[in-house]
């Protein structure tokens, strides 16, 4: 199924500031009402904003499902948007980073003490804010998801030591790391409108988007012009091996193979030998080969959507995901 992106890119940005201001009074009232530097602390992270592409996900599969009252829906787009924000602080802390969305990260500014406690906050956020729904399959879907993030982050510190990771592992750690809460977020917008016959469709059109989304995160950290939100090569640097790599090192010369790993294992801080294995992966077809797997989930997750009635929340989610594979940032 094929949309006009440019045609509905302004429609798509409406609605993101819509739920951006419905999830900045949201913020107001739930977090920063909160006592203490911690409290203020989560506000200001989350008020810092984003893409914002999980609470769109949520909003636009409540309505697909039949949701009429986005009023219903934004809590539950808080709560999600609580539990990504939760896990991007905590993974700073992981990767030691300094920045995040264009400003100092939490941990750069208040050490990882604070940063662990303003994540653990909007976590018990998120649980007072699905016990207020009463409704058990959310908290279910909700903690799968958050139990899947942590197995995927400890799975890829665990292979990050080798350096051999394999492109089925590397799918694993993205499947439970990014694409489960964005699986889940969809989901639960058929939960909320009791649409069962939806959830399962929407859990899998959810899990090949978010598997797409990551796919393109990772090409970004290989030169894609535009502000991303992290230097490029941060990925080499942190020796994370993610798909444009694995497909090099699987298919290269033994020679760059071994020049390839030495500059991850033991180069990672030197900006010339960055910028050399970045022209590697380039130039032995890392890149291209992950842009054709990208498209490849996009297009399955859109090939999902044909089976609902058309409407105007089916086009904007088509538009979503070719929006999203297509962003410069």
């Amino acid at each position: 199924m094929r949309t006009d992106v440019a045609g509905l890119a302004d429609s798509l940005e409406d609605m993101r500031q819509e739920v951006d201001a419905g999830l900045s009074s949201l913020i107001q009232n739930e977090i920063k009402s909160g006592a203490g530097e911690v409290a203020r602390e989560a506000g200001q992270v989350l008020l810092a904003g984003g893409k914002r592409l999980r609470p769109l996900l949520i909003l636009l599969a409540h309505r697909l499902a039949g949701g009429t009252d986005d009023g219903e829906v934004m809590p539950l787009a808080l709560a999600f948007e609580l539990i990504h924000t939760a896990t991007l602080v905590h993974d700073d802390v992981v990767d030691d980073a300094n920045e995040r969305r264009g400003f100092f990260s939490v941990n750069a500014l208040w050490k990882n003490k604070i940063a662990v406690l303003v994540g653990d906050f909007m976590l018990s956020k998120i649980l007072l804010l699905f016990i207020e729904k009463e409704n058990i399959a959310l908290l279910e879907v909700v903690a799968r998801s958050v139990k899947e993030m942590s197995e995927g982050e400890l799975l890829q510190i665990e292979k990050a030591r080798s350096l051999d990771i394999t492109e089925d592992i590397y799918f694993q750690v993205i499947k439970k790391k990014t694409a489960s809460l964005i699986s889940t977020c969809c989901e639960a917008g058929a939960i909320s409108v009791g649409a069962e016959e939806y959830r399962e469709k929407m859990r899998i059109f959810g899990e090949k988007v978010g598997l797409a989304f990551q796919i393109k995160d990772d090409i970004f950290d290989y030169g894609t012009p535009g502000n991303i939100g992290k230097p490029t090569g941060i990925d080499i640097r942190e020796q994370k091996m993610t798909l444009p790599l694995i497909y090099t090192l699987e298919n290269c010369p033994p020679n760059i193979k071994a020049e390839l790993k030495n500059i991850v294992k033991n180069h990672n801080e030197n900006s010339a030998k960055i910028k050399r294995a970045t022209s590697l992966v380039l130039e032995y077809g890392g890149i291209d080969y992950a842009y054709k797997i990208m498209h490849e989930y996009a297009d399955a997750a859109k090939s999902i959507l044909d089976g609902f009635p058309d409407s105007q929340a089916k086009k904007s989610l088509v538009a979503l995901v070719d929006f999203t594979m297509n962003r410069d940032k």
